[in-house]
């Protein structure tokens, strides 16, 4: 009985689940597109990303808090850390990140608008970037903008789960 019994178990284990998981694996809805994330991509709803990054009910943040902060895509891969938030000459805010490389650390700096991310807890999403369009950004020059002391206070979107 006990050997029966140790050999059920095992077999439970090496299978991952019970008699009848398989079939209930297969009535599981699916996860909603997007991953994670619950708001509406920039294809969906036709707005700028300026307007987007409003209705995201922007926040007050140091400039300091978000270095360092890894920026993830909609399956929550990592594609890199903040190194420092730019000023444009025409008045956008840019945060640069290293992309490619490895693990998210020593890629070419590329420049992701502040208007296409949202800040959810000690991350940040990029919600109007696919992580197919970052290959293509172009590589950012220190000489781009002026970098932001990170004493200063900047508006950020929040996202949610």
């Amino acid at each position: 009985m006990r050997r029966e019994l140790a050999y059920s178990l095992l077999g439970i284990l090496l299978l991952g689940g019970t008699p009848g998981a398989a079939h209930a694996e297969e009535t599981k809805p699916m996860r909603a597109e997007g991953g994670a994330h619950t708001q509406p991509g920039p294809e969906q709803d036709g707005l700028t990303p300026q307007q987007r990054m409003e209705r995201r009910f922007p926040q007050k943040v140091r400039v300091g808090d978000l270095i360092g902060l890894p920026m993830q895509d909609y399956d929550d891969r990592i594609l890199g850390y903040v190194k420092a938030v730019v000023r444009t000459p025409d008045g956008h805010i840019v945060l640069v990140m290293p992309f490619g490389g490895w693990f998210g650390y020593g890629g070419r700096p590329v420049g992701v608008p502040i208007e296409t991310v949202a800040i959810l807890a000690r991350h940040l999403n990029v919600l109007d970037l696919p992580r197919e369009a970052f290959p293509d950004l172009p590589t950012w020059k220190d000489g781009e903008g002026t970098p932001i002391p990170s004493d200063d206070i900047i508006r950020i979107a929040i996202s949610r789960r």
